[in-house]
């Protein structure tokens, strides 16, 4: 079937308004009707050529948000009209120890990403600036009716992305979790922190958030401007989740954490690191990383956040501010969000 999108012609170019082609709906696939997308800052990396030659034309968007309104013969667990979201996901092998595990962001044959990935039947995968997509019924998660449907599309990647390493490494009570930068990543991390019961510090570069951080459930603010944060906060942390894209000292950080603490990065640095052996050696400290969640990890973040209320920060746009936005994303002006009005493409 021919929808209506929004894409990208080639590298560095704006988005322009097009149409493109889904699927017919087979035995296991679900049609769904979108109603929001969020904008994340991975649809701009993409877009722009950053990560490398992108299969042009690319319609972006893994924060999805709408309505089902077909169903394939063979699918059981979603039916006409219940409100679903899809990620960063939409397929996988289905048969290697991490999908088995529950972890098919990390499948071995590769996982298939919602755009710009080439999916099991050959075909390229496009996102959620559209009207509809099919989804393989495996990867579609279903969304509580409690969450406000546009403030919930962040958390199919930007949810997740804080979810994962937040559940991985134990953050709850007892525990000092800080979180590296207040932006899309960085407010989610805060509140779900927060939801967990760790005592949660925000670190970012100045303290002119430091009221939103407050407000988002942040006990302690710090200014990583201030070289005296770094003395301060000397061996403070069980868990530091760095949610920025930019180039850190992150021997700074590794310095912040206690005997066995955890440097988790989601933020997509765009060089390699430096690391500094010592300073993980002398407190037997770690520094991994982390992408997504698997699907049934990114259902239990959904009702998680509905339990506790949790939901983005956005700005609603419609689909002709999409360029404008990423400026904005870019510039760091948006508090925390930006969600497109899906009603809006023609």
């Amino acid at each position: 079937m021919r929808v209506k999108a929004y894409a990208a012609p080639a590298a560095g170019l704006p988005l322009a308004p097009t149409t493109i082609e889904r699927r017919a709906v087979g035995p296991n696939d679900v049609l769904i009707a979108i109603r929001y997308v969020g904008i994340c800052h991975s649809d701009i990396h993409t877009v722009r050529g950053e990560w490398g030659p992108q299969p042009f034309p690319v319609v972006p968007g893994h924060e999805i948000i709408g309505t089902v309104t077909a169903v394939g013969a063979d699918v059981t667990a979603h039916r006409a009209g219940d409100r679903v979201g899809v990620g960063c996901l939409v397929n996988s092998c289905g048969r290697c120890a991490p999908c088995l595990g529950g972890d098919e962001q990390y499948c071995t044959e590769g996982p298939v990403f919602t755009y710009a990935f080439t999916d099991h039947d050959g075909t390229t995968t496009q996102g959620g600036y559209s009207t509809h997509i099919v989804v393989d019924a495996d990867f579609v998660l279903s969304v509580p009716d409690s969450l406000d449907a546009a403030a919930a599309a962040p958390l199919l990647c930007a949810g997740i992305t804080t979810y994962a390493p937040l559940r991985h490494w134990g953050a709850g009570p007892g525990k000092k979790v800080a979180v590296v930068g207040l932006g899309g990543l960085g407010h989610m991390a805060v509140k779900i922190a927060h939801a967990l019961g760790a005592e949660v510090t925000v670190l970012s570069q100045s303290l002119k958030k430091q009221e939103d951080g407050r407000r988002l459930g942040a006990d302690h603010y710090h200014a990583t401007s201030d070289p005296g944060t770094f003395t301060e906060l000397a061996r403070r942390f069980d868990l530091i989740v760095n949610t920025v894209s930019a180039d850190l000292d992150l021997n700074a950080y590794l310095g912040l954490l206690t005997v066995d603490g955890v440097l988790a990065n989601v933020g997509a640095a765009p060089g390699p690191l430096t690391v500094d052996g010592f300073l993980l050696g002398s407190a037997r400290r770690v520094l991994t990383g982390s992408m997504i969640g698997g699907i049934a990890l990114t259902q239990e973040m959904l009702d998680f956040c509905a339990e506790h209320g949790i939901v983005a920060d956005i700005e609603m746009i419609s689909a002709d501010q999409i360029n404008e936005a990423y400026e904005r994303v870019l510039a760091s002006d948006v508090r925390y969000r930006f969600v497109i009005d899906t009603a809006t493409i023609d």
